[in-house]
């Protein structure tokens, strides 16, 4: 029996071959370019680089500096309120939505066209967009003012308490589109036996998705957030197009402090040690969840 799979092994590894030979240039890309490059950025997050990289280590000093930066405290607190609320908005938004034309109302195809558009623009447009939008003189404010509320009251990119906020609105208006043409694919896939069954059995439309069509659907909600939290992550062209990091620093992302210290502020070790944390970040988040994952799918 041993010598069976001794000699399948060969035959195993010699299958799919040219597959196999074509995926080397990726695997060694991904290796140079993503490990390497990561592994290069945290090594240099324990140096005192300024212009140009150097191996000089100072220890955990530049995380010690970050940490006592309120720049960077804010552009945490901005992030956390930026993605729990669009996370919990945009699924909510994206699944109802769906719902509703998956109920195969009329112009449906118009109106998907026009839920998607706004993922088909730039962030940098869609911030300019809204910049005009909320502008207090002829925007919304404006608008409303003119036609004869003089009390009303709508500003939120130049309030420094709320302006997170009003970034947050142009996010989900652009990403709710996407997340419903996912969600609108995931409901297409479910069996219209089930609804019919549900129907006999008496069970209301809203339990019906709560308990059977929300299960189901599972691995399309996981893409749906694993979409949403790699636009979080990363947000900055939005940040950048509607207030520039504004009021002040009240609206600072992580993505931005980066880039203003590794290019603007030229300390290349501080804008090391911040894309280092955001790199924690994320795998805090992607480990536990992968290990549920496929952990648990390995043990059943």
């Amino acid at each position: 029996m041993t010598s069976q799979s001794t000699a399948k092994r060969p035959v195993q590894l010699l299958r799919n071959l040219s597959a196999k030979i074509a995926s080397i240039p990726m695997i060694l890309t991904a290796l140079v370019v993503f490990v390497g490059g990561t592994a290069w950025t945290v090594v240099h997050s324990f140096t005192s680089s300024r212009l140009l990289p150097k191996l000089n280590f100072v220890g955990f000093d530049q995380y010690e500096r970050l940490w006592s930066t309120r720049r960077w405290l804010i552009s945490i607190e901005n992030l956390a309120i930026y993605g729990i609320c669009s996370l919990i908005l945009t699924l909510l938004i994206g699944f109802t939505l769906a719902a509703l034309l998956d109920r195969k109302i009329r112009f449906e195809g118009a109106f998907r066209t026009i839920f998607l558009y706004p993922f088909a623009l730039s962030f940098v447009v869609t911030g300019l967009a809204w910049q005009w939008i909320l502008n207090p003189d002829f925007g919304v404010q404006g608008v409303v003012r003119g036609m004869g509320w003089e009390s009303f009251a709508f500003d939120p990119l130049n309030n420094s308490e709320i302006v997170i906020f009003g970034i947050l609105i142009a996010g989900i208006w652009q990403g709710s589109g996407l997340i419903m043409c996912i969600m609108l694919a995931g409901l297409r896939g479910i069996d219209e036996d089930i609804w019919k069954a549900a129907r006999v059995d008496g069970i209301g439309t809203v339990k019906t998705y709560v308990r059977i069509i929300i299960p189901m659907m599972r691995p399309v909600f996981i893409t749906a957030l694993v979409l949403i939290a790699s636009g979080i992550i990363k947000i900055y062209d939005l940040v950048v197009a509607q207030t520039n990091g504004g009021p002040g620093i009240s609206s600072e992302v992580p993505a931005k402090y980066v880039i203003e210290y590794m290019f603007r502020a030229q300390n290349l070790g501080q804008g090391f040690a911040a894309s280092t944390m955001m790199l924690v970040s994320v795998i805090v988040i992607l480990v536990p969840w992968a290990y549920l994952e496929f952990g648990g799918r390995k043990r059943g």
